[in-house]
């Protein structure tokens, strides 16, 4: 299944666009009675993104049926600046009207291998299944500068087999711990959505969207999804190759 592309003109319209439709998704959830699982990225474009649905969103969508997980979170306490959970909490959470069960944080301050064990079990517990398999109502994802996404680097692809639903990585440069959703479960996501800009991802998006090059040496080339959609969202310097 090919991946749809969309492209902005600036980061702030890519984010406040796909923050529009995030809200939209809400209430149509809202107006089926049903609840919403999405999983949260980390990086500067997701950062824009939750400041937008913080500061302009706030009450227009019914957040208290939101459930928020995370793709990946470093192994830090949650007051550290590399936390993922909180980036998400300063520029979202702490903003909105939602119950505080309704957060499910990766705990980066605890062992690494009981953690992604813990956490497998929350995702089991409250994502909605298809075929025994968790189904995240959206997933947002970004993509670093070497074609990781999530926490799944290169040399790590046995992840996008693994039969956990998370597993614990090392950043290949600074050797750091992480603990990341697997493969199999990004892929079988209802909606799979890329938030890129800037032009130093340019050449690898290019690669990985015409397939060409050496395209599936980057984890991302490897989401592809089971029964979803895939989008890219980039800004124009992001998209300045295709």
């Amino acid at each position: 299944m090919s991946a749809k592309v969309r492209v902005f003109r600036t980061p702030y319209e890519l984010a406040e666009t796909f923050a529009g439709e995030i809200v939209e998704m809400i209430s149509a959830a809202a107006s089926e009675n049903r609840y919403v699982t999405i999983a949260l990225s980390g990086g500067s474009t997701p950062e824009l993104l939750f400041s937008i649905l913080g500061d302009h969103f706030t009450n227009s969508a019914p957040w208290n049926i939101v459930h928020f997980f995370w793709g990946d979170e470093r192994c830090v306490p949650p007051v550290s600046p590399d936390s993922n959970f909180g980036m998400a909490f300063r520029n979202l959470i702490k903003k909105i009207r939602i119950p505080e069960e309704n957060i499910h944080r990766i705990y980066g301050e605890k062992d690494p291998s009981g953690e992604a064990a813990r956490y497998s079990a929350v995702i089991e517990k409250y994502v909605h299944k298809t075929e025994s398999m968790p189904v995240f109502d959206l997933i947002i994802l970004g993509m670093g500068e070497d074609g990781h996404t999530a926490s799944i680097f290169p040399g790590y692809e046995k992840l996008f087999k693994s039969e956990k639903n998370c597993e614990v990585t090392l950043h290949p440069g600074t050797k750091q711990k992480r603990i990341t959703v697997t493969g199999r479960v990004l892929n079988n996501a209802a909606r799979i959505v890329f938030i890129i800009t800037g032009g130093k991802k340019s050449e690898i998006i290019r690669q990985i969207v015409k397939k060409e090059g050496g395209y599936m040496n980057y984890p991302a080339s490897k989401i592809v999804p089971v029964q979803g959609t895939a989008e890219w969202l980039l800004d124009a310097d992001a998209a300045k190759l295709l």
